[in-house]
């Protein structure tokens, strides 16, 4: 007898429905699986044929084929045995095989017939749903994830013997709804920039950075706030809508970083790899590809801390993706597409010992100094849209009552950039790009005009400094940025000298001359 059941799998963060073919016949008996198959889904056979005999099935000595298709898409995990072993009982007779045509089924076998959660659900419940199935039966421990995608009904199983009862009553239990207040309760760590005293010109270029999306790169000695004023970043970025935060869990879903208590992404992800990190783990991929901490960070902050400890070829390796918003992995099983859209801020001391050029504390060499920040390539001081210096603390900035009073809190700011960025969404309605650091440059004369006084001042900078042609755009993307932050229609002369001034910093340390 010859049955269907469906299954979904993962490619990227984007899922495709798999067919779950099963056919039996007379022959030398046994249960054989074939279509592109991984170790760990050949050995669904044998995971299936246990939880089969022990939920209580006696399954004749037949010769039973097993076929999931496409063949040419390879199929890996465990996802698949909860659809095999259903086909398998659908071919013998245990419940009709036209009750099951609209619904799909994951998860993974115990030998004891329990089904266990399986990653990725996320994206496999939304392909279900694109293709019109009308159920999806996923691992209890998966429910409420799976419940985050609406317009189909999601079942909930624990064992196979559950299952298979419903499915021969033809009827499933009533489940219980899941609100989204009540599925997630992710830890709230509240980080104000109420807390970050002095650093006026810093605070600035956070918020123009954000505003934009713009990368920055703070330079400064040790302790002088780098790292505290990169964790309030998330804290004055816009919240996320409901598009964003499916796009993040799906990426977290199949990392596998999803929990039951946390099934669905809410705040902005912020980032922050070891400087050890291996080039697999920043990007992505691998010999199963997995998405990186670019991809992890979708939507929210990468953050590089002493990136004059990371190894130049890692850092390089961000500079497409940074182009791009997008990683792009090649197999020889297929091509695999991870979204990489990051506000990239980073943080480095000047030298070794982080105190250059103050040279009554710092005792690096001129060769030390070279080549600590010879490590960060001039094509990725390039892709660095706003550079700051911070600068040390003074005993007036360490009194926490006075400065706390003093200082914005990051509400305020976010208001702000909420303001700004919903003046680019305006701007850039019929554009498929959404910030001014995504302009194209066949777009920057159309959105980033200039008054006549600010054209002749940007056409002497360009002249003095020697900018190459990408750091003039991103000159340029930033000055629009700062005149929408002022509510300006047009770039003026102001605007060009504060953007200047964000590409001045790292020709004080990475330009020519003497350390």
């Amino acid at each position: 007898m010859y049955s269907v059941a469906f299954c979904a799998a993962v490619r990227g963060i984007e899922g495709c429905m798999i067919q779950v073919e099963t056919d039996v016949s007379e022959g030398l008996p046994g249960l054989s699986l074939v279509g592109f198959l991984s170790s760990e889904v050949k050995e669904a056979r044998e995971r299936v044929r246990i939880a089969l005999k022990n939920s209580g099935f006696r399954i004749l000595p037949k010769k039973i084929t097993v076929n999931l298709s496409p063949a040419d898409i390879r199929k890996g995990g465990t996802g698949y045995d909860l659809a095999i072993a259903v086909s398998v009982l659908a071919s013998f007779g245990s419940f009709s095989p036209k009750f099951i045509e609209d619904m799909v089924f994951i998860g993974e076998l115990g030998l004891d017939g329990s089904v266990k959660e399986v990653h990725g659900i996320l994206p496999m419940v939304y392909t279900a749903y694109e293709n019109g199935m009308k159920y999806c039966i996923v691992p209890e421990d998966n429910r409420k994830e799976a419940m985050l995608v609406k317009g189909i009904q999601i079942v909930g199983v624990s064992s196979l013997g559950q299952l298979t009862d419903w499915l021969a009553r033809e009827a499933f239990p009533r489940q219980e709804e899941q609100g989204n207040n009540a599925a997630t309760e992710q830890e709230n760590i509240i980080c104000d920039f109420c807390d970050v005293n002095g650093q006026k010109s810093v605070r600035r270029a956070v918020e123009v950075a954000v505003a934009g999306r713009h990368n920055l790169l703070m330079v400064g000695p040790p302790g002088s706030g780098k790292t505290m004023i990169a964790k309030r970043i998330p804290g004055i970025m816009p919240e996320m809508n409901f598009e964003e935060q499916m796009e993040i869990s799906k990426i977290y879903s199949v990392a596998g970083y999803l929990s039951r208590e946390c099934p669905v992404i809410e705040k902005r992800p912020f980032r922050s790899p070891h400087h050890t990190i291996t080039e697999k783990a920043l990007i992505g991929g691998g010999t199963f590809p997995k998405p990186g901490e670019i991809s992890l960070a979708n939507g929210g902050v990468l953050f590089l801390d002493e990136l004059g400890e990371f190894h130049r070829q890692t850092i390089d390796l961000l500079r497409q993706p940074l182009e791009e918003g997008v990683v792009h992995i090649s197999r020889v099983d297929g091509n695999y597409s991870y979204p990489a859209k990051i506000q990239l801020v980073a943080a480095t001391n000047p030298c070794p010992c982080g105190y250059y050029p103050d040279r009554k504390k710092c005792r690096c060499s001129s060769w030390q100094i070279k080549n600590y920040l010879g490590k960060i390539s001039q094509p990725m001081l390039e892709r660095m849209d706003i550079c700051v210096e911070t600068q040390p603390l003074g005993y007036n900035d360490l009194d926490m009552a006075k400065a706390t009073e003093q200082n914005e809190c990051s509400q305020a700011i976010r208001a702000r950039v909420a303001e700004a960025q919903q003046i680019q969404k305006e701007r850039y309605r019929k554009e498929p790009f959404f910030h001014n650091s995504q302009l194209p440059p066949s777009k920057i004369p159309v959105y980033c005009k200039t008054s006549p006084e600010a054209e002749e001042f940007a056409k002497q900078t360009f002249q003095k400094l020697g900018f190459s042609a990408r750091t003039y755009h991103k000159l340029l993307k930033v000055c629009r940025t700062i005149a929408d932050l002022a509510g300006a229609e047009t770039i003026e002369k102001a605007h060009i000298a504060e953007a200047v001034f964000y590409r001045s910093i790292d020709r004080k340390y990475w330009g020519e001359g003497e350390w």
